[in-house]
């Protein structure tokens, strides 16, 4: 079963950038997409960004514009550009493939 190991959150200011890295241990089928998802304390779990086999992205209406979901599929890796961040970006961010989620990263947006 493919392993998933999430790294690149840390702390950062409002209005600065993070890139979030997720590794799979495994080649990535084309055919099924990566999904970023975050929770924040208190929060339930939510959709942040899906990339296809094929670079499609789909995107939750709060992160569009200041998100990049991005994929390559040589290297078994999905990224997530963050870019404008807000404090209400501020949770632990996980990615997904089939039913393997990784341990998620701890993002923090604070001054």
């Amino acid at each position: 079963q493919v392993q998933l190991v999430e790294s690149g959150g840390g702390l950062v200011q409002p209005g600065g950038s993070l890139r979030l890295s997720c590794v799979a241990s495994a080649a990535l089928s084309r055919f099924k997409p990566v999904i970023w998802h975050r929770q924040a304390p208190g929060k339930e779990r939510e959709f942040v960004a899906g990339v296809a086999g094929n670079g499609a992205t789909d995107y939750n209406p709060s992160v569009r514009g200041r998100f990049t979901a991005s994929r390559d599929n040589a290297k078994n890796t999905v990224f997530l550009q963050m870019s404008s961040l807000k404090p209400e970006d501020t949770a632990v961010y996980y990615c997904s493939y089939f039913d393997t989620w990784g341990q998620g990263t701890q993002v923090t947006v604070s001054s």
